[in-house]
């Protein structure tokens, strides 16, 4: 039968089973050697669960989304949280010194990070709790030659889709521009620069329904979805704007001079040619904000997955260096989700092997790949991707019991054909973490007449082949350039994590 059990997660039992026996928690288990021996408790006997609040957290996630547009922006943002809570930036290029009580980030191509802290009671062996998601978004990004022969008076910009951003859900949207850039230095160096115009500055204009079949599509989306990003009717005015002059075959050469103009003035660069490249992408500029007639909703755009990457890192900064001192807890944030994250920054790269390699290697003197095996079989990954929320208005699109709502808590995401990566042991052991925490878990699973997507979990957790389950907060209206979650979802994804943090050590000694 279908019992909901007291961490609220919905799961199959039999029903003259009491629910402890029927999870298996009435088994006696041995501690792993890798830590240390700790009084055990009853199965019935739970510590006082301290008061949590999700509320606090709902401001901070909406400053978040609108002041971090872009990829860059949020990680950047991540990361500057990180070093104020005393996180050491390590660099890849450097030789690692790790210790026990330490706290380190790492950055990769400025679009992905990991952060860690060690356990003051980490041993060599012992496991690493991670929760691991993805930053990158749906957008548009500029091509590399994105300037275009004037249309009709109308300037536009040449933009290729992230993923499946430039749908038609970014028709008639007020876009801004930001990214990152390139910039020389008098000393001739190349440093990094963070820029984003706030007004919208480019709009893909639909066409009304009265011309008809064309107004109808399909629609191309090299010739139908191009923004316009200004007038130029110097062909009927004999007016235009003066030239900027740009010396041919420099990076600028081949860019909008007026954007080229725009992103100079707001970085403050005299010389149009010290910009030596540039990636930019379009964002709604619309701020995240609190909806519904007592607020109970947050609309924005690009919550999958920054909100889950939001809620990891703040519940590693709230889980305190007393609980599970034993184990080093991770974070682990990826771009290149949304297209396969083959690239060295994405989930199938080595980061995640490297840093866990290089803490390990740091730690012991006697580093080899017996050691390596023993601290990945202790470890965990919970891979946290946004999950399909139920859609009142497609009811029959969910399978029964499996339809998350918002503002309840964190969703379980199930599927028997390996796109998820949750099996019955990982599921009660986040279970487990749950109770300890005084979180409500969900479970999602698509329809068999439906297609399941796919998240960083299967081949994050082969790669390392560490233990692993697949989980994220609900939303609505995925992979749109607007989407919904609950006023409170954000703090009770970190109500969750910060709860992995805090317990793993302990629960996970009752799993051999």
């Amino acid at each position: 039968m279908v019992r909901k059990t007291s961490s609220g997660f919905f799961t199959s039992i039999h029903e003259d089973l009491p629910l402890h026996v029927a999870r298996g928690y009435d088994r006696v288990y041995h501690q792993h050697s890798a830590y240390p021996q700790q009084v055990s408790r009853t199965r019935d006997e739970h510590p006082p669960v301290a008061p949590f609040s999700a509320e606090k957290y709902t401001q901070p996630y909406l400053d978040f989304m609108t002041n971090n547009p872009t990829i860059y922006h949020a990680v950047d943002a991540f990361t500057s949280d990180l070093a104020k809570a005393g996180y050491e930036c390590l660099s890849e290029r450097n030789l690692w010194k790790i210790k026990p009580g330490g706290k380190y980030y790492i950055k990769r191509n400025g679009s992905a990070f990991i952060a860690f802290a060690v356990g003051k009671d980490y041993k060599p062996g012992n496991g690493v709790g991670i929760v691991a998601g993805h930053i990158d978004a749906l957008t548009a990004k500029l091509k590399p030659v994105p300037k275009l022969a004037t249309k009709a008076g109308f300037v536009q910009l040449g933009v290729a889709p992230y993923a499946g951003g430039l749908n038609f859900t970014w028709w008639d949207r007020d876009l801004g521009i930001g990214g990152r850039v390139l910039v020389k230095g008098k000393d001739g160096k190349i440093t990094e620069q963070l820029v984003k115009l706030n007004w919208p500055i480019a709009r893909v204009p639909t066409l009304a329904p009265h011309f008809g079949a064309a107004a109808q599509g399909p629609f191309n989306p090299e010739t139908n979805m191009v923004p316009i990003i200004g007038l130029d009717n110097s062909d009927i005015t004999g007016k235009a704007h003066a030239p900027l002059n740009l010396p041919a075959g420099t990076f600028v050469a081949k860019q909008p001079e007026r954007l080229v103009r725009a992103i100079a003035g707001e970085l403050g660069i005299q010389e149009y040619t010290d910009i030596v490249n540039w990636e930019l992408e379009l964002f709604d500029i619309q701020p995240a904000q609190l909806g519904g007639l007592d607020k109970e909703f947050i609309f924005a755009g690009r919550i999958d997955d920054k909100l889950c990457c939001f809620a990891a890192i703040q519940g590693l900064l709230a889980s305190s260096d007393d609980d599970s001192p034993g184990i080093v807890k991770m974070v682990g944030c990826f771009d290149d989700e949304e297209i396969g994250s083959y690239l060295r920054q994405g989930a199938r790269s080595n980061f995640m092997s490297s840093v866990i390699e290089r803490i390990v290697e740091s730690s012991s003197d006697n580093y080899g790949p017996n050691l390596l095996s023993q601290t990945l079989a202790n470890s965990f990954l919970v891979s946290s991707d946004v999950i399909h929320a139920v859609n009142p208005n497609f009811l029959g699109a969910y399978l029964e019991n499996h339809a998350p709502r918002l503002n309840i808590g964190v969703a379980v995401s199930a599927d028997p054909n390996g796109h998820m990566t949750t099996d019955s042991v990982s599921t009660a052991l986040l279970s487990r973490i749950a109770e300890k925490s005084g979180s409500t878990l969900q479970v999602f699973q698509i329809r068999n007449d439906s297609r399941s997507g796919g998240t960083i979990g299967p081949m994050t957790s082969s790669k390392l082949g560490v233990r692993a389950i697949d989980c994220g907060i609900p939303q609505l209206s995925m992979h749109s350039i607007r989407a919904t979650t609950g006023s409170l979802d954000p703090g009770l994804g970190v109500q969750l994590y910060k709860g992995f943090f805090d317990h793993f050590q302990e629960v996970d000694q009752e799993f051999e």
